[in-house]
């Protein structure tokens, strides 16, 4: 499959790798948003509504497939060499840090906004600033 032709559906219905399976290197990484859990939220909120109303207890996010327990909406990751997709290496991460965790690698992170899906861009180390509004879309931080 060619990455550029395919539909997100496409995309979703890749093999995941097994969790302690190497793929080796690659060239490139597609960031797939969680689907809506549409059942799953209804779930939610009519428990937190019960909740409010009787006592009982709080539901878990857990039980909402697409958050993750931070509250964050999941993200999985498609690898690619050239324009052929590998498999989906995740599912279960709500932030991808770019260079390793915890000061490791380059500062800069990339997590998945609850509701909307959208991806927020940020940098360990400060504001951004953004260059020039042309074909190729620069972003630096701020030090």
């Amino acid at each position: 499959m060619d990455i550029t032709k395919m539909s997100r559906r496409e995309f979703y219905k890749l093999p995941h790798r097994k969790w302690n399976e190497d793929i080796g290197e690659f060239d490139s990484l597609i960031i797939l948003p969680a689907k809506t859990d549409v059942p799953g939220l209804l779930k939610y909120h009519i428990k937190r509504l019960g909740a409010k109303i009787f006592g009982l207890p709080e539901p878990s996010v857990y039980e909402i497939k697409h958050l993750h327990d931070s509250g964050w909406r999941c993200m999985d990751f498609v690898a690619c060499r050239g324009n052929e997709p590998i498999c989906r290496l995740s599912g279960w991460s709500d932030v991808l840090h770019i260079g390793g965790i915890a000061g490791k690698g380059s500062g800069w992170t990339i997590d998945c906004l609850p509701k909307s899906g959208l991806l927020r861009l940020f940098c360990r180390e400060g504001r951004l600033r953004v260059g020039l509004a042309v074909s190729s879309f620069e972003v630096f931080p701020v030090k």
